[in-house]
């Protein structure tokens, strides 16, 4: 029965025989009697060859590679669901052995986590150890998945070794046909046609059994080789053979050079060990004259890729340390954390919120070195579990000042239900906002408990607020209305006709302003209905010849009958404060520009100075309007 072998690179049988020193020399039996002796590091050539005796088994196998192996460690459960469904329903289930043992790791590793978690709450929330259970459908799905994948795995093996085995017997066959060749008596040339069929026919036979492959395989050269000698009696057909196997092999040379750039060490060496492959399945030997040439060539190209590799692998060792460090920190952050004293609710959400964040920095930091990750994920879990007994023992103090607050929280409930139906507005609106601000004072209640009372709460200030908004919205009716006079008054306005005596029609222009006043306020967000009036009214102004500071004081005495109508005295005052501010404003910047005049020539011709003193002018006459507002807004007292 044909067992799932590990991924790990396995030495082939019999490969040892030729490695009993650090540097291999190549001999001629080793590789088909057509390689020189040359110097080539033992490692590669056993990793090649032993990767490819297990490759033997599956010629899909390869398609591995070309599966991305994403950082697992880095990925929620739920994402590791998902990419195990994303793998077994879509890609072949001899090449994503490597992947799902990586899944499966991580995905136990992280749900045990989580299991102990729930386990300690379980218990901290006063639970027997004997009665917890925790079921989680995530897991029942990864489950399936998995098992999913083990009954497609275990049908393509079992399949895969009937195969194998009638494999192997064709070839075994093969073997015996090429060694009969030697004692049939006929035409060379016949003879060499069946060569090549069994050649042909050698290299389209499927997959054998790894154990068997090495054998099999120098079986196979060795009668190849006898064959040759044999053919030694017809030049013209060995060396035709020994060109085209020259080309052939210039061909895997050529490739393996143009390896030796590829940024990706990775894919060069798994490409090179094809190379390796095709070299010394598909390929014969080539004449003696070329042989030192261009194995030297390939055997150059190959030490360079793996060299590459070696430094690469090296590189990686020092990233996977510095993940390690990167660890090491972040657990001594969580244990920082957890050591910290904490009495709110509000900063251990806080605490919570960087202990996930370093959990998920944590994940994302990248692989450790092998032999300290179960060392580094141990620790990690005992900072985490410690942070977390310290925030279950703070909730479960914090559950008797819940129950407190549940009380408060009832009271306010009862007082607003009391106060809904109220209609002094006046002295109930302030009750009900400030029993709103007590509520967000308070502070939690039991969880089982907080969604009735929120919703008997709002129940109750909705029903008050909803009626103290509807008979605002009667008050604002009025003022819609007003607002629909007055745009219909400007259209009245804009038809007005100066009759040209200036007497006659500034009274006409106050009446209308009179008019205006008694329509009343309009909504404040369609205030600037205010601004369109003054605009007629300025051009109106314009035709009469009415200086601005006249104009203006008319206008400004609208506002004062505003605020005297109003009865408000506060109002009046923040006016009279106003424009006092204004006065000192303007004074200033007389001050400022009468000072500035001193820093130049006194010509009047200067551009500048004229400037500035037409700047001091234009802000007298504001000075001017000013003055003659408050002297107006003075006068309110003094008719009263």
């Amino acid at each position: 029965m044909l067992e799932e072998k590990d991924d790990n690179l396995l030495p082939a049988d019999g490969i040892e025989e030729n490695l009993s020193a650090p540097n291999l020399k190549k001999t001629a039996s080793a590789e088909q009697k057509d390689e020189p002796e040359v110097v080539v590091e033992v490692d590669v050539l056993h990793e090649i060859d032993s990767s490819n005796a297990e490759d033997a088994e599956d010629e899909d196998n390869k398609h591995r590679h070309t599966i991305p192996m994403l950082d697992y460690h880095a990925l929620s459960m739920e994402k590791l669901v998902k990419e195990l469904e994303r793998l077994v329903k879509g890609e072949k289930i001899q090449a994503i052995k490597n992947h799902v043992d990586g899944i499966k790791h991580e995905f136990d590793l992280k749900f045990q986590e989580l299991l102990e978690q729930k386990k300690e709450d379980f218990l901290h929330d006063g639970g027997n150890e004997l009665d917890f259970k925790y079921t989680s459908p995530l897991k029942t799905e990864f489950n399936n998945l998995y098992n999913e994948y083990r009954d497609k795995r275990n049908h393509y093996y079992k399949t895969l070794e009937q195969n194998l085995k009638a494999n192997l017997a064709k070839r075994l066959e093969i073997i015996e046909e090429l060694k009969s060749l030697i004692n049939v008596e006929t035409n060379i040339n016949d003879i060499y046609k069946h060569f090549k069929e069994l050649q042909e026919k050698w290299r389209s036979t499927g997959p054998i059994p790894r154990v068997n492959y090495n054998d099999v395989w120098r079986t196979y050269q060795h009668h190849v080789e006898i064959f040759y000698d044999f053919m030694d009696l017809n030049r013209d057909l060995r060396d035709l053979d020994f060109k085209h196997n020259l080309e052939e092999k210039l061909k895997i040379v050529q490739k393996a050079e143009e390896l030796t750039a590829e940024p990706d060490v990775n894919k060069a060496f798994r490409e090179l060990q094809m190379l390796h492959k095709v070299w010394k399945e598909d390929i014969g030997p080539v004449d003696r004259e070329h042989r030192d040439e261009v194995w030297n060539r390939f055997s150059t190209a190959t030490k360079t890729i793996h060299h590459k590799r070696q430094e690469y692998l090296k590189n990686i060792d020092q990233v996977y340390e510095q993940n390690f460090e990167a660890k090491k920190e972040i657990i001594s952050k969580i244990l920082e954390i957890a050591g910290q004293k904490v009495e709110s609710h509000s900063q251990w959400q806080n605490q919570i919120k960087k202990i996930e964040a370093l959990r998920e920095a944590f994940f994302n930091a990248g692989k450790v070195p092998a032999k300290v990750n179960e060392e580094t994920w141990g620790a990690f879990k005992d900072a985490v579990r410690r942070f977390n007994r310290t925030k279950n023992s703070f909730y479960k103090n914090l559950k008797k000042d819940q129950h407190e607050n549940l009380e408060k929280k009832l009271e306010l409930v009862k007082l607003a239900e009391e106060l809904k139906d109220s209609e002094n507005w006046a002295e109930t609106t302030p009750i009900m906002k400030k029993i709103q601000d007590d509520w967000k004072k308070i502070g939690h209640v039991p969880k089982k408990y907080s969604d009735k009372v929120w919703e008997d709460f709002k129940k109750a200030c909705n029903a008050y607020f909803s009626r103290l908004h509807a008979q605002r919205n009667e008050a604002h009716r009025e003022e819609d209305e007003a607002f629909e006079k007055k745009k219909a008054f400007l259209d009245k306005l804009k038809d007005f006709e100066l009759s040209g005596k200036t007497e006659k029609d500034l009274e006409s222009i106050k009446a209308y302003i009179a008019e205006w006043k008694s329509i009343g306020r309009v909504p404040f967000n369609k205030r600037n209905i205010e601004a369109k009036f003054n605009k007629i009214l300025d051009a109106l102004f314009k035709k009469l010849n009415v200086d601005r500071q006249q104009s203006e004081l008319i206008k400004y005495g609208n506002k004062i009958d505003e605020l005297t109508n109003a009865d408000n005295e506060r109002a009046i005052q923040n006016e009279r404060v106003f424009i006092k501010r204004k006065i000192d404003e303007l004074k200033n910047d007389i001050r400022q520009l009468e000072n500035n005049l001193q820093f130049f020539n006194a010509d009047a011709n200067n551009p500048i100075v004229r400037e500035v003193v037409k700047n001091i002018d234009k802000q007298k006459d504001a000075l001017a309007l000013w003055k003659a507002k408050l002297k107006k807004l003075k006068n309110i007292n003094e008719e009263e």
